[in-house]
């Protein structure tokens, strides 16, 4: 039997877009549409391995009960933390303080060993990298040129770019970081197959050091110098200097663009575990210090959590090398879904919340109200 003319189009259409799925990110971007919490699944990808045996959190042995702030309160709204996390599409929900695991919450069929996609998270781990790579003198320093390393991109105006410029967001770059649109240059690092390219191909349309712009392309860029610097693929960069050492309870994974040109999405895309998340953020916590040894330089956080400029985001939190900072000293990693590793160094506390979408919560704000309650 003839299918109905409409039916028939529809059936062409999909099958138009599935024989241009791995060729084209804008009918990528089409077919599988808005980033979300299962596109781990979606890209090819290389393996974090964990060092055995693993070294978990220690656990409280009772689980805390925290009320909701006065003023998350719906009217006729439950005070129960439990059922706010839920009615705001929260899928992992977990506080560490002084190094132990006081609270934690999965719902919709998670639990602690499902992985979670850490999207803009992943950034501050790169910066984390650049601290390491400067103590173990592959890079001089923050203000070092770009072009050092790149010197193919320098007939695009990046002669002038450091490394600094890329950390704070501020290389004059034209790029557009729009995730609703299917043509602007987030949908084509996200969804394209060769991020190499596409970064040779950026220019800097503007004086760098001037104006913050959060664009992901300078993550991207910060990668490429990384592994230029050191030799290695980032990923195995990773691995050996933070995720190995942290005694994770999990093997991870980092998205690729393709299997062809095998390069880590940087600005997004380490795929995880919560509390291997948290692990990250108390090393944070301790200065960069993980037992009696040094993982990120102590000095290097302490640059990477100043607040030097103007730098704000979209909700108006300053930034600083990829991480959003506090005026009072807290500070945070954010991705995209509402994904947060949120740290009170002062109180020595941590939150991990993973979600299917943010919503319209101020999380960090929730987050300072819930570490003065405890």
């Amino acid at each position: 039997m003839a299918l109905p003319t409409n039916l028939r189009f529809r059936y062409y259409i999909c099958i138009l877009l599935l024989s241009s799925l791995s060729s084209c990110h804008v009918i990528r971007y089409i077919y599988w549409n808005f980033a979300d919490i299962n596109d781990y699944k979606k890209f090819p990808a290389d393996t974090l391995r964990k060092q055995s045996p693993p070294s978990p959190f220690p656990e409280s042995l009772s689980h805390i009960s925290l009320s909701l702030p006065q003023e998350y309160l719906s009217q006729g709204g439950s005070s129960d933390l439990d059922d706010f996390l839920y009615r705001n599409s929260t899928l992992a929900f977990l506080i560490i303080r002084n190094d132990t695991l006081i609270y934690e919450n999965y719902r919709k069929g998670y639990s602690r060993s499902s992985i979670f996609p850490s999207f803009s998270i992943s950034k501050s781990f790169i910066a984390a990298l650049t601290g390491i790579a400067i103590q173990e003198g592959y890079i001089k320093s923050v203000d070092q040129p770009v072009t050092d390393f790149l010197p193919e991109i320098k007939d695009n105006g990046f002669q002038d770019v450091t490394i600094k410029d890329l950390l704070e967001m501020r290389s004059g770059i034209d790029f557009k970081e729009g995730y609703y649109n299917p043509f602007s240059g987030m949908a084509k690092f996200y969804y394209g197959l060769d991020l190499k390219q596409y970064c040779r191909k950026l220019k800097v349309i503007s004086k760098p050091g001037q104006i913050y712009q959060y664009q992901s392309a300078n993550t991207q860029i910060l990668a490429m110098i990384l592994e230029k610097a050191t030799g290695r693929r980032i990923s195995d960069y990773l691995e050996e200097k933070i995720w190995r050492k942290l005694g994770m309870e999990y093997d991870a994974t980092w998205s690729k663009d393709s299997k062809k040109h095998n390069s880590n999405k940087a600005f997004c895309c380490i795929n995880a575990r919560p509390t291997d998340f948290a692990k990250f953020g108390q090393l944070f916590i301790n200065s960069g210090q993980w037992g009696n040894k040094e993982i990120i330089p102590a000095g290097w956080i302490q640059q990477t959590l100043t607040i030097t400029n103007d730098s704000r985001d979209s909700q108006g939190y300053p930034y600083t090398y990829h991480w959003r900072v506090i005026e009072d000293g807290d500070f945070f990693a954010k991705g995209i879904l509402g994904q947060f590793i949120y740290i009170s160094p002062g109180k020595k506390i941590i939150f991990v919340r993973f979600g299917s979408k943010a919503g319209k919560i101020r999380w960090p704000d929730l987050f300072k109200k819930l570490s003065e309650e405890l």
